[in-house]
């Protein structure tokens, strides 16, 4: 009896600390800049890590096939990045209302 007591003593001690370290998980955040280059044609997307989001320092996470990149926001080829990504999704929303346009013509 008095190991049946420990025991469900223990996996309840287990369950509410597992919840509590679940719950306290805090934010990944950027905490360096890389120094690399990379090609606008890799660059999937990007995320602006501000300083006011719990976060150490101002960056931009560029998006790229199987990973995150934190770059310096004031640096020219950040900027060039971002700029590029912004292009190219603005001309493929483009031609998807040019699609979607032509498709309700032609019906």
């Amino acid at each position: 009896m008095t190991k049946s007591k420990v025991c469900l003593a223990t996996l309840c001690s287990l369950f509410i600390l597992t919840t509590f370290i679940g719950s306290t998980q805090s934010v990944s955040c950027c905490l360096r800049y890389t120094s690399r280059r990379f090609p606008c044609q890799r660059l999937l997307g990007y995320t602006i890590q501000n300083i006011n989001t719990s976060c150490d320092i101002e960056a931009v996470i560029f998006h790229l096939p199987g990973r995150f990149m934190c770059v310096d926001p004031s640096n020219h080829s950040t900027r060039r990045g971002v700029k590029c990504v912004d292009e190219r999704k603005r001309k493929s929303g483009l031609l998807v209302a040019k699609r979607s346009a032509g498709s309700t013509k032609s019906s």
